[in-house]
């Protein structure tokens, strides 16, 4: 295991991979990733290659993140993943003097869906979400991995900063609406 929570590699849109120097080439893909112990690490997914071989950079889902997308099919027979419709960004400096924000780590929320879970819950632009049930929040990768593994329909307290303020917030996640497909031409 070379790192934990890559993200930002356009591989899908909730990342948070196992990078690995082990030698994973094509075809390999769900293949199991395993410590020395043959302890399961991970689930063998992508790698990083100019020619198509490997390079000796690949890609493992998470253990927790496979299981809990089996829960998810075994349950509900598809992935269901929490939504609650904000518009999320990293917390830099600049924006954080703009808001007059506090925190020095968070995910800024910069746009609220008028009738999502997030406005139900009174959650604004400008909030900057530091917690999701009790657990940091410190990037958009990581306040969307947590929102996504959230239940449809069961509350969970959100910790904001507003203007300077502590906030708590209950927010009821809905399900991820599907994306729309674009009509396809007659």
């Amino acid at each position: 295991v070379s790192a934990l929570g890559r993200n930002q590699l356009g591989i899908n849109t909730f990342e948070n991979f196992i990078q690995t120097d082990a030698a994973i080439n094509p075809g390999n893909s769900g293949g199991a990733l395993t410590d020395i112990g043959g302890h399961l690490m991970g689930i063998n997914t992508a790698i990083y290659s100019r020619s198509g071989g490997s390079m000796g950079i690949g890609f493992a889902i998470p253990v927790s993140t496979a299981r809990q997308v089996m829960e998810s099919i075994v349950r509900n027979g598809q992935v269901v993943r929490g939504w609650i419709g904000v518009e999320p960004g990293e917390l830099t400096p600049e924006l954080a003097q703009t808001f007059g924000v506090k925190a020095e780590q968070g995910v800024i929320i910069t746009g609220v869906l008028g009738n999502g879970p997030a406005a139900s819950a009174g959650i604004r632009p400008g909030d900057v979400i530091t917690q999701v049930g009790g657990q940091p929040t410190r990037t958009v990768a990581e306040l969307l991995t947590r929102i996504a593994a959230l239940v449809p329909g069961e509350a969970v307290p959100f910790t904001l900063e507003r203007r300077g303020e502590a906030v708590q917030a209950s927010v009821t996640p809905a399900q991820r609406p599907r994306p729309r497909q674009p009509a396809l031409p007659r």
